[in-house]
């Protein structure tokens, strides 16, 4: 990849620095795409002086994601939302980066999705994130398509979430205690991303679904938190009535589309290709989490150590 120019939509965000990060090792130019170039910033001190590049692109405008990729070698698509117009980002937005991607001849294309996409998604999210992964493959039928499941990693607004929660409430309230997981390492999936760019004749028309190698319950990765920063809580299992309720709340906990995808297990399908088939090996949760989680102890990192 040796100065091949990457265009990463999104990629000032969580995953979006360590994909940049990687791709930089490897001696490729990256330009960030994204609305808010402000969280990009950090992207700089990652590679070698003119290594990186920014451009203000909304996915949503076609015409601002035509210049943002304009000489691009290859292009990756992050941008993903939580809540608000899933449609717009993940649906037609993804569909605009395809299409731009087509017409200018660009050599790879990664677009990352999620497990769980799903035409007959009961969430909203699910499925817009499978509208999208239909847009892409039509105007750009090579393109690579990654599903990650929960990613964890330093920044991210999942174990770090619950934590804060934990470390802070008398009990632990559980919603979807039963639902399960296959958390994956941040570090793991922007390899992967990473691998999948710089083969495209291997990996490209292809669909993976990458996860950690470990299935948690909602309930169990609760209390492993809870184990990691010293904190023994009661675990409470949120009945789904009362859990209805919390989302029906503005500004609550969680919302309705949240809600709903938990009514699904999120781990990767017995018979699809994960990390090992993108050359890389799945980090357990225990093997790294620790090394940040420590600062949710009650005395942080010098908590359990003996007095003096």
């Amino acid at each position: 990849m040796n100065d091949s120019l990457v265009t990463i939509f999104g990629g000032g965000g969580f995953l979006g620095r360590q994909v940049a990060q990687a791709l930089m090792a490897r001696g490729a130019r990256v330009r960030i795409a994204q609305r808010d170039l402000a969280s990009a910033v950090k992207i700089k001190a990652l590679g070698n002086l003119g290594q990186s590049q920014f451009v203000a692109a909304d996915i949503r405008k076609p015409a601002t994601v035509a210049r943002a990729l304009h000489g691009s070698d290859i292009v990756i698509n992050l941008v993903g939302v939580l809540s608000g117009d899933f449609d717009a980002f993940h649906h037609e937005g993804a569909a605009n980066v395809a299409k731009a991607a087509a017409a200018a001849g660009v050599g790879a294309l990664v677009h990352i999705s999620a497990i769980g996409a799903d035409a007959a998604s009961p969430s909203a999210y699910g499925r817009s994130k499978a509208a999208g992964e239909e847009a892409v493959k039509a105007a750009f039928p090579t393109a690579t398509i990654i599903r990650p499941s929960i990613i964890f990693g330093p920044e991210d607004q999942f174990l770090n979430r619950f934590a804060q929660i934990i470390g802070s409430a008398p009990l632990i309230p559980v919603i979807g205690a039963d639902t399960k997981f296959q958390p994956v390492y941040v570090a793991d999936v922007a390899q992967a991303i990473a691998n999948a760019a710089e083969q495209p004749g291997v990996h490209g028309g292809k669909i993976y679904e990458v996860a950690g190698p470990q299935v948690m319950s909602m309930k169990e990765i609760n209390g492993w938190i809870a184990g990691a920063i010293g904190r023994d809580r009661p675990l409470v299992e949120v009945p789904g009535a009362f859990a209805s309720l919390l989302a029906a709340l503005p500004g609550g906990p969680i919302t309705r589309d949240q809600l709903a995808m938990l009514g699904r297990d999120n781990v990767a399908a017995p018979d699809a290709q994960g990390l090992a088939a993108l050359g890389v090996a799945p980090t357990p949760l225990s093997a790294v989490a620790a090394k940040w989680m420590v600062r949710y102890r009650k005395h942080g990192r010098f908590a359990g150590r003996a007095k003096a």
